[in-house]
């Protein structure tokens, strides 16, 4: 059996009874303006782009077998320059068996269990941007690995258990560092009175409160033996993975009511380099660092105008081993031409402080432009 799609927002979906496969994609284009310090005259951010040209093959065969296949024309078309760690070229690639009663097994490469801000899609933000320090040069978001899931109590009660190659995009390459050790990874999210979607907005104007409250985990040993990492698999700013030991733990909360969201996260990680003179000890007498940070986000829809209004402080430091901190504020408005599938979106960001390992060349930015969804 072929179903085509007859109205515009229709999804294709193929189809025999047993396998069933259903076709979608989106196309999101801006216009970015970056206000420079004084003295500065590099205006390359100032542009258009077209950051998606997605496609996404989302499959089921019975009741034991899932599987996506999502990518990104425009990231793919660019894999030879450095990998995009908030949206790489290979979104998803995964099959999950779900013959088991008591939980599912994903496999293959998709987005890690850690964070809640990284787990809401794109599309269902009225935010270009993630906060700086969860859009993945801190913690990777993708990784190729295995995940033990399990939903209970009605779906109130989600866990996630995994291991990981510990590179994130770099994984993609096939082979791991030359420790050859893993990253382990846990969630559990536990949301009341019923389940609770990975979305910020609350389009449906929940009529009770709903409230979802998580904690997650992550460890990795990658101690080397002499030579160094893959290239880009540090991150910007060198602590994605590290010479030693790293392990970061983190919560989130989300609430919503009659239009009303907030969501809240703080994350924490702790670094063991394997060497006294690491750069990222910066010549301090100690053994270790540790990086933190805090992004909370308040959001309101207007129904009647199609309209959500949103409002982000972030901060966050790097090093404590470094003075000062990143504070950045943004705010966010987004007008649905058709839901979440058609959306004119406006987004600034302002910046409060800078750290002094992390100097930039701007203080305010604007970006405005449009997405939508072919479903």
């Amino acid at each position: 059996m072929l179903l085509f799609p007859i109205l515009g927002f229709c999804q294709l979906t193929i189809g025999n009874g047993y396998h069933v496969l259903e076709i979608t994609g989106a196309a999101t284009t801006y216009y970015n303006y970056r206000f420079l310090k004084p003295d500065l005259n590099d205006f390359k951010k100032n542009r258009f782009k077209l950051r998606d040209a997605q496609v996404q093959f989302e499959g089921r065969m019975g009741d034991k077998y899932e599987y996506e296949l999502q990518f990104d024309l425009v990231d793919l078309a660019g894999s030879a320059l450095e990998p995009d760690p908030e949206n790489p070229g290979l979104m998803d690639c995964f099959l999950i068996y779900k013959g088991i009663s008591w939980f599912d097994i994903k496999v293959g490469w998709s987005k890690t269990p850690y964070s809640r801000s990284s787990l809401i899609p794109f599309i269902y933000s009225p935010y270009w941007q993630r906060p700086e320090f969860l859009r993945g040069d801190i913690f990777s978001r993708r990784d190729v690995g295995v995940t033990i899931q399990g939903t209970y109590w009605k779906q109130r009660l989600n866990v996630f258990l995994g291991a990981y190659t510990g590179l994130g995009e770099v994984s993609l390459k096939g082979n791991n560092d030359r420790s050859g050790k893993l990253e382990y990874m846990t969630r559990v999210e536990l949301a009341y009175p019923s389940r609770y979607k990975y979305r910020s907005v609350d389009e449906s104007k929940s009529p009770q409160p709903m409230v979802v409250l998580g904690a997650n985990a992550r460890y990795a040993n990658k101690t080397l033996d002499g030579g160094g990492f893959p290239a880009y698999a540090i991150g910007e700013y060198s602590i994605k993975v590290i010479d030693g030991q790293r392990f970061c733990y983190g919560t989130d909360l989300a609430a919503q009511y009659k239009g009303f969201s907030g969501q809240f996260e703080w994350h924490y990680m702790y670094g063991e380099p394997q060497y006294a003179n690491s750069p990222l000890l910066h010549g301090r007498q100690t053994s270790f660092f540790s990086m933190s940070g805090f992004a909370g986000e308040l959001t309101y829809f207007v129904k009647k105008w199609n309209l959500i209004i949103s409002t982000r402080y972030e901060e966050f430091d790097l090093s404590d081993l470094v003075e000062g901190k990143s504070q950045r504020i943004y705010s966010a408005l987004a007008y649905q031409l058709n839901g979440f599938d058609s959306m004119i979106k406006f987004q600034y960001w302002g910046i409060l402080a800078e750290e002094v390992n992390d100097p930039l060349k701007w203080t305010d930015q604007v970006r405005i432009g449009w997405c939508y969804r072919f479903r």
